[in-house]
C-alpha cells in the first residue's frame, strides 16, 4: 500500500479491484483543509476516464506493469491478432482495446503492448510512426503558395495532409499523438 502523493502520471493504480492508468495528478491545498490528490485515470477494461479524489489517508495499490514486443499480424472476428516472435505465441487482443490505435497499425510491423499481471491492456506507441504513402494526387502545377497540402493515403488508411512533393511509395513519418505529418522517413 502507498500513499496517494506517490501516485504519478503514467503509473497503473488498482482502483474498485480495476486496473487504471494515471493521466493527470494534481496535489491540492484548500485553507484549513487537509490536502488531497486529484487523479484523472483511465479504466484500462472499458477504455472510461475518470476524475478521483485521493485524501492523504487513503492508500492506493500500484500494479506491476511489464511491456512486451508484439509484431502485427492480421484482424478478424475475435480482435487483432499479435505474434510473440520469440514464443511463437499468438495473442488477440479485443476491438475495444485497439480502437483508436487502429490506424497507426501495419502489417509486420512490431510493437509494444503493456501487460498488467500478464494480461495486455493497451498499445504503446512511439511518438512518430513510419508508414508507406499508396495514394497521393500530383500536385496542381503553378499551386506554390506557402504551405500547400494535399491529401495522402498510407498504407493503413489514415488520410494525412503532406506537402505537394509527397508521392505515392514514398514512406513518411507522421506522429502518433495527432495524426500529422512530420516529415520523410
Amino acid at each position: 500500500m502507498a500513499n496517494p502523493t506517490d501516485i504519478r502520471k503514467g503509473k497503473v493504480i488498482e482502483y474498485n479491484g480495476v486496473p487504471h492508468a494515471v493521466l493527470d495528478v494534481q496535489h491540492r491545498t484548500q485553507g484549513r483543509q487537509a490536502g488531497f490528490v486529484q487523479v484523472v485515470m483511465r479504466n484500462l477494461n472499458t477504455g472510461a476516464s475518470t476524475a478521483v479524489k485521493f485524501l492523504s489517508s487513503d492508500t492506493v495499490t500500484f500494479m506491476s506493469v511489464s511491456t512486451v514486443t508484439l509484431e502485427y499480424s492480421y484482424v478478424d472476428d475475435m480482435g487483432h491478432h499479435f505474434l510473440n516472435t520469440e514464443t511463437y505465441e499468438d495473442i488477440c487482443l479485443p476491438n475495444n482495446l485497439v480502437e483508436s490505435k487502429k490506424k497507426f497499425l501495419a502489417v509486420g510491423k512490431s510493437y509494444d503492448i503493456s501487460c498488467v499481471n500478464g494480461k495486455p491492456v493497451e498499445i504503446v506507441l512511439p511518438a512518430s510512426i513510419a508508414m508507406k504513402v499508396v495514394d497521393s494526387p500530383e500536385g496542381v502545377r503553378g499551386d506554390t503558395a506557402s504551405n500547400v497540402q494535399k491529401p495522402a493515403t498510407t498504407e493503413t488508411g489514415l488520410v494525412v495532409q503532406v506537402p505537394l512533393f509527397i508521392k505515392a511509395g514514398e514512406t513518411i513519418r507522421v506522429s502518433s499523438e495527432d495524426g500529422s505529418y512530420i516529415g520523410r522517413a
